[in-house]
């Protein structure tokens, strides 16, 4: 039997390598997984891949942040959420044999890791726990959408701002003398989006934000007071 111990996983390097779907991955399936395996950089606004576009493989977000839009037929577009670093995406087209019922664009300069769809199905022969943690990754999803849902009914406008900002504050932000402060990645609209509200009430949440809280906002400059 072939001794694959000395061959690297692309995965070893990577700050999120424990809960990479491609963990797991050994053996006699590593050199197929080392094969399909390709780093992809995306430059800011370009797409990854579009709504109705027949699925080509599985991407993990190593670098930068993906937006996840629903395209309707009057040509508008609907940020439903966003991939940060760590996350997979497409594999939910993977598991339908479907097309991608949305499509990912790269908001700022990013980089994914690309399996496949062909090398996804030769490594599932050989390493069952990959589907599971494919598997793992739809359930996510599902409670994700819940506590999107829940929120929503529970919490208020200004707090789901606040929490959002936190999260792409430890992401793109930059520690200053003032305080932590970014560039927002995303639009007031996108924003509005994302929670679910009409981009004239998010104007009015983002000045109770400011008003009630450590926060100051200049268009897409975002400051959070130390």
């Amino acid at each position: 039997m072939r001794d694959y111990s000395d061959l690297k996983h692309p995965c070893g390097n990577c700050g999120f390598r424990d809960q990479s779907v491609w963990q797991p991955v050994s053996g006699a399936a590593l050199p197929m997984l080392t094969r399909g395996f390709d780093r992809l950089p995306l430059s800011s606004g370009q797409v990854l891949f579009e709504q109705g576009e027949e699925n080509s493989g599985i991407y993990c977000v190593s670098k930068g942040l993906i937006g996840i839009r629903s395209r309707q037929g009057d040509g508008k577009s609907t940020l439903l959420r966003l991939a940060y670093p760590g996350e997979v995406i497409g594999f939910r087209s993977f598991m339908a044999g479907q097309p991608h019922q949305t499509e990912a664009q790269a908001l700022v300069p990013s980089r994914v890791c690309m399996v496949p769809r062909h090398t996804v199905r030769q490594i599932m022969d050989r390493t069952p726990e990959l589907l599971g943690r494919l598997a793992d990754r739809c359930l996510q999803e599902i409670d994700r959408s819940h506590a999107h849902i829940i929120a929503a009914a529970t919490r208020s406008n200004t707090e789901r701002l606040s929490d959002l900002l936190e999260r792409l504050m430890q992401i793109h932000g930059e520690q200053s003398a003032e305080g932590r402060r970014m560039t927002l990645p995303i639009s007031r609209i996108d924003l509005a989006d994302l929670l679910g509200i009409r981009p004239e009430t998010l104007s009015r949440v983002v000045a109770r934000l400011v008003s009630d809280g450590p926060y100051t906002i200049s268009g897409r400059e975002v400051l959070i007071k130390a």
